[in-house]
């Protein structure tokens, strides 16, 4: 009988019964010597388990990342408030000293304590002022109905206001003009209890010329009731009246001389140096007869003066009170939670604040990296990179430069320890690696919402900075690798034609890091896929409103249409080849690096439509064909063979030093021509 054919023999396995036969005696087999070995379980049950459980593993992951922030990669505890402390650690205490004042003081305290003590006060005060309001809204809607009791009431402040400045100006006479010479004891039986204008002078004359302890622990307690002022009043009058302080030029007084003259005063006193001062010399101080007994003075001082930061709006009185208390800093080596909440504060205005609040701030922040020891500077590093990422969410052509202040500020903050904020830098990559990663494993509409956002794109063009900054002086591998393989991920990621922006970003990321390493990073496939692009037949539809490619991560659907697009792609490319090529014209094997683009470039030059477009791209092929030319002639009349790598390193240096070839001329005006049509197309966008 013949061999069967291959046919047969197929149908003779699937059909014939006695190979079913044959069949099920082998699997019965295989169960038994199963159920014999060790363990007893079914394999296809395991089988099944682990599937099951490897689903609900990346389901259970997919989560997690959902809800992970980009600033949860460093854990720390920031719950330290203003509102911790309590008053009798701010108000001096006087003891029989400004006798009278005291009693002003001590009213205050009372009240704060009852406070504190039982919520009942609390609520009736709150009823009060409450209560004034409607009285003066009231009043207002009077004054308004009839102008004669409008101008009566003017009347009536003038004379009442006439009489009180008549009575304070005999006090002033009698009392005050005297008391440059008065020794502790006059001023304990002298000071009013309600400080004005005058009396606030005489005390400062007293601590600027004499050093009369008595009156600087009083200004520093009405600092103190100044800087605590109630922002809950219905005016600013009746906060400062209600807190013994008669008018507000008093109030700006006892201000402006202690953030003026504290820190003079303070550094006097303890026998230090306004300047080259060190945190070992106030901490040898600590133990100090001086010390002691300045020491709740200062604390005053120093916490009156965050609280002021952590209350007051204005951007000017911001600016000049961070910039007298970047002065005392150095005090804040002996109060290590004055100095966290001063960080804290400063951080806050440094991100939100205007250019110049933002400076002064940083300048705090640096100080207290550098002068603090490393552990203050860990505080730091966290401390800004969160804030630098919750600040960055949106961009516009507004934010532009003040994201830019902040990158380029923190980058000044890295440098202080490049080593320290390499570590610290591979921990934030890890993190960004890890959202990207799980983004191209479950594709959940969530995670690829945070990867292509521009706080994720902000961090990787922070770290794209650093690294090269500080890649010519430091050994910068390891983030050099990760920070690539993520701007690789997120250009394969989003390949569509409405993520243009953001591959324009990540070639730009990608160039720019070659440029200051020095090693090569493909980019060449990249370029082509923005020129690959489904081109609109005829040329397109031109489109009808100006758009900021710079201000967006994401194209909207009428705009690949266009023939704005189409431009943009081709003009973009161009621009992205060029800067390429212009890093390795004078490399040994830029002709073998240029020929895959060239023919891609000539395709692309033979079904292009738009006659502006098709100079560009002719322009840029002459050029690079005569590059090649060049390095090949080079090429050939060297000396050296390939292998003699230390040779080919120095291949054309002269050229290289010099820049001068026709290439380099070419990519000069090309960067010339496309910082001129951004700024074209930005204003025109600005005027739509």
């Amino acid at each position: 009988m013949g061999k069967l054919g291959k046919k047969a023999r197929k149908f003779a396995r699937k059909n014939l019964q006695s190979v079913l036969r044959n069949k099920r005696k082998l699997k019965s087999k295989f169960k038994r010597k199963a159920s014999k070995t060790t363990g007893g379980q079914d394999v296809e049950e395991n089988q099944e388990r682990d599937t099951t459980n490897l689903s609900t593993e990346r389901k259970a992951m997919a989560e997690e990342i959902e809800d992970v922030s980009l600033d949860d990669v460093f854990s720390e505890d920031d719950s330290e408030g203003l509102g911790e402390d309590s008053d009798s650690d701010v108000y001096l205490s006087e003891d029989s000293c400004c006798a009278h004042l005291t009693e002003c003081d001590g009213e205050s305290e009372n009240n704060i304590d009852s406070s504190n003590g039982g919520s009942s006060l609390m609520v009736h005060n709150r009823d009060i002022r409450a209560e004034l309001v409607k009285k003066a809204k009231r009043l207002n809607k009077l004054k308004e109905k009839d102008p004669e009791f409008a101008r009566f009431l003017e009347r009536y402040d003038v004379s009442i206001k006439q009489a009180k400045d008549d009575e304070t100006s005999s006090d002033d006479e009698g009392g005050l003009d005297g008391m440059h010479p008065m020794n502790e004891d006059a001023v304990r039986s002298h000071v009013p209890k309600c400080l004005t204008s005058g009396q606030v002078d005489s005390l400062c004359n007293m601590v600027k010329k004499d050093h009369n302890m008595a009156a600087l622990t009083c200004l520093i307690n009405a600092y103190c009731t100044a800087c605590h002022s109630d922002s809950k009043a219905p005016s600013a009058s009746i906060s400062v009246l209600s807190h013994n302080i008669q008018s507000g030029e008093t109030f700006s007084k006892i201000l402006m001389f202690m953030l003026h003259q504290a820190d003079t005063i303070f550094r006097k006193l303890l026998g230090l140096s306004c300047s080259n001062c060190k945190k070992e010399t106030v901490l040898e101080l600590k133990n100090t007869s001086k010390w002691l007994s300045l020491k709740p003075h200062i604390k005053s001082y120093l916490r009156s003066t965050l609280f002021l930061l952590n209350q007051v709006t204005d951007s000017e009185l911001l600016t000049f009170t961070i910039c007298r208390l970047r002065t005392s800093i150095i005090f804040l080596v002996a109060f290590p939670t004055l100095l966290r909440k001063l960080l804290k504060i400063s951080v806050h205005l440094w991100a939100t604040g205007d250019e110049s609040l933002s400076s002064h701030s940083f300048l705090i922040i640096k100080d207290i990296s550098s002068m603090f020891g490393l552990n203050w500077f860990d505080s730091c590093f966290v401390k800004t990179y969160k804030a630098f990422i919750n600040h960055t969410q949106y961009v516009d052509q507004r934010l532009f430069e003040h994201i830019h202040f902040l990158r380029n500020s923190y980058l000044e903050l890295c440098s202080l320890d490049v080593q320290k904020s390499s570590n610290m830098a591979m921990k934030c990559m890890l993190h960004l690696a890890k959202i990207l990663q799980k983004g191209r494993q479950t594709k959940k509409k969530e995670v690829v919402k945070k990867i292509c956002s521009w706080q994720y794109i902000n961090c990787i063009e922070l770290w794209v900075a650093f690294i090269s900054a500080n890649a010519p002086e430091y050994d910068l591998h390891p983030l050099l690798y990760m920070i690539v393989q993520i701007i690789n991920g997120i250009a394969l990621l989003f390949p569509g034609p409405r993520y243009l922006p953001l591959r324009i970003r990540c070639i730009q990321w990608l160039n720019q890091l070659a440029g200051s390493t020095g090693i090569f990073i493909p980019v060449i496939s990249l370029v082509l896929d923005v020129v690959a692009y489904k081109i609109a037949k005829d040329g397109g539809r031109k489109s009808g409103k100006g758009f900021e490619l710079q201000s967006t991560i994401k194209l909207p659907k009428h705009w690949l249409k266009s023939r704005n697009f189409q431009v943009e792609c081709i003009s973009s490319a161009i621009e992205l080849l060029s800067e390429h090529f212009a890093q390795w014209s004078y490399h040994i094997s830029f002709p073998e690096l240029a020929t895959a683009p060239i023919v891609h470039l000539k395709k692309l030059y033979e079904i292009t439509s738009i006659e502006s477009s098709r100079r560009v791209i002719k322009r840029f092929i002459d050029q690079v064909e005569m590059n090649v030319d060049f390095v090949q002639k080079k090429r050939e009349e060297a000396p050296f063979s390939p292998k003699d790598q230390q040779t080919v390193e120095t291949f054309l240096q002269i050229e290289r030093r010099s820049g001068n070839t026709p290439f380099m001329q070419y990519y000069r005006s090309i960067m010339s021509k496309a910082v001129t049509r951004k700024m074209i197309s930005n204003t025109k966008a600005a005027l739509v």
